[in-house]
């Protein structure tokens, strides 16, 4: 059997980051973790091809080749999957479909044309589909019923992959997160009880993207690696005599929920294991919002304080941050402004609250009626609200483009930047000195001329970059490529700012929908 795996294209956002990749000769941030382990999981006497379609296009040759197409998708990569299971079943080609987007939302994937749903984790569907394969079915629909324990999940096989096209590889240690966030789909798609991987089974992945060659960052993209403390700290462990028997080849980035803070012994371990980064999802600083959508754990202590401890003990927050909760008082986008500047965090995801499928908010919003037809909860930062907001939406989504312009001024964004890395704690241990790559090299000689020299910023960035060389130079390298961000955002904050006043425009031509008043309040007046 051949089979091709597309991965299809991502739209432009927050994470595309196509003017940095640029900078150093790369194409895409992350590879499709979810495909090189179906690959894996898969019979292994069949052949294989992997096309991530950020990368290129399927050669003609390739689509030939394959007996069947297998995709996987996100919901913000929708359109180009759709037209991509039309590309395949326009050549005759049996068509697979699983991940995220196919799970939450079979029926749209299936009326375009797919003959396998290989829904829910793969590790129990995918022998279901193979069995059926075998049997010389044509289509079906493979569904699971329970979560699977990923310690039986193999090392995927990262050998498909264009390396050279990545900026990161991505490894997962765990699924599921035990919180219960109203408008969160992780919880709906992995369950609320965290499973993990076995230390080994980590480490087995670390050391064939070892022997593959790759020497640079590793995102493990767990939506909460600290959901099971005790088998992470375990991971820690035993990740940090690796890291230091191999020399540091990598650098980690992840994400976790914010009581990350009050895990002292757990920040020490991350920093000792080469963790540089970590993405905290805050949403806002309005505790009546948190209360609403049942964030309790942001709710527990101050979240300056928090990101601050997180800084100190060496680890640079990304942060994410949403508008539109129920509720929201008026000025939530200046709210989120002056908390980021606050609490010195460099990148923040910033987006319009969105009913995902299948979330407790959608149910809920249904019920009430409130959901919009025909508009999915893409969580792309250029998307209007899928539902009727509890304000106008039009006083919502000027507030959010202001905002995210804001969250991006250039100088705004070198201050907060140069703060955070002032205070950002660093590893006790020090990786071998090694000679950086030419295009490493030129990338940070390009941010040096346009931000030290061709732009307004260039008092600033000589003077924060001398402080941070006087007062932390161990950090240095790092601050550098975090200057180098806005590379990205300056433009892609204008590419906000233009589609969803584009959308606003639209919606208001329609005939805006009044904002929605709960039971409560029209009893009350």
């Amino acid at each position: 059997m051949r089979v091709l795996l597309v991965y299809p294209i991502f739209p432009k956002t927050f994470w595309s980051y196509e003017k940095i990749l640029a900078l150093v000769d790369r194409k895409v941030l992350l590879p499709p973790l979810g495909l090189v382990t179906v690959a894996a999981i898969l019979p292994q006497e069949w052949e294989f091809k992997l096309v991530d379609r950020n990368i290129r296009a399927a050669t003609e040759e390739e689509w030939a080749w394959a007996d069947i197409v297998i995709f996987s998708a996100m919901i913000v990569q929708k359109q180009d999957l759709l037209d991509q299971i039309r590309e395949a079943k326009r050549r005759g080609k049996l068509v697979a479909l699983g991940g995220p987007y196919p799970t939450s939302t079979p029926h749209e994937v299936e009326a375009a044309g797919a003959d396998y749903l290989i829904l829910d984790e793969g590790e129990i569907t995918l022998p279901m589909f193979v069995e059926a394969v075998q049997r010389g079915e044509k289509s079906g629909v493979f569904r699971a019923t329970e979560k699977p324990d990923v310690t039986s999940t193999p090392i995927p096989r990262f050998d498909l992959l264009e390396f050279n096209a990545y900026d990161m590889m991505s490894v997962q240690f765990s699924r599921g997160c035990p919180f219960q966030c109203e408008f969160c789909d992780i919880i709906v798609l992995y369950g609320r009880k965290p499973r993990t991987k076995t230390p080994a089974q980590l480490l087995a992945e670390l050391d064939y993207l070892y022997e593959l060659g790759w020497r640079r960052g590793v995102f493990m993209v767990d939506d909460n690696f600290i959901g099971n403390k005790r088998n992470v700290k375990l991971l820690l462990k035993e990740l940090k005599v690796w890291m230091a028997e191999h020399q540091y080849p990598f650098n980690f980035d992840t994400e976790a929920s914010i009581d990350l803070a009050q895990d002292q012994e757990m920040m020490e371990l991350m920093v000792d294991c080469g963790f540089k980064a970590v993405f905290l999802g805050i949403e806002t600083p309005d505790e009546d919002s948190l209360q609403l959508t049942k964030k309790f754990q942001n709710t527990r202590s101050s979240l300056t304080e928090s990101v601050e401890t997180i800084i100190k003990a060496g680890l640079r927050p990304m942060a994410g941050f949403i508008i539109g909760f129920d509720g929201e008082k008026a000025g939530a986008g200046d709210r989120i402004v002056r908390f980021a500047e606050q609490a010195a965090i460099p990148s923040t995801t910033f987006a319009m609250l969105q009913a995902l499928p299948n979330t407790a908010l959608w149910h809920r919003l249904k019920k009430e009626g409130r959901l919009r037809e025909n508009k999915d909860g893409n969580i792309n930062q250029t998307t209007l609200m899928n539902f009727i907001p509890t304000r106008p939406l039009e006083e919502l989504a000027r507030e959010y483009v202001e905002a995210f312009c804001a969250l991006y001024d250039p100088v705004a964004y070198l201050d907060r930047t140069y703060r955070c890395f002032l205070m950002l704690g660093s590893p006790q241990w020090t990786a071998p000195a090694k000679t950086p790559e030419r295009i490493v090299i030129k990338a940070l000689l390009i941010v040096i001329w346009r931000q030290g020299f061709k732009r307004e910023t260039r008092w600033k960035f000589w003077h924060h970059f001398f402080s941070i060389l006087k007062h932390n130079p161990k950090v240095i390298e790092q601050y550098v490529s975090t200057c180098a961000h806005i590379e990205h955002f300056m433009e892609y904050r204008q590419i906000v700012r233009d589609e969803i006043e584009s959308q606003l425009a639209a919606y208001l031509a329609q005939g805006a929908e009044k904002p929605y008043v709960p039971e409560k309040e029209k009893v009350v007046a």
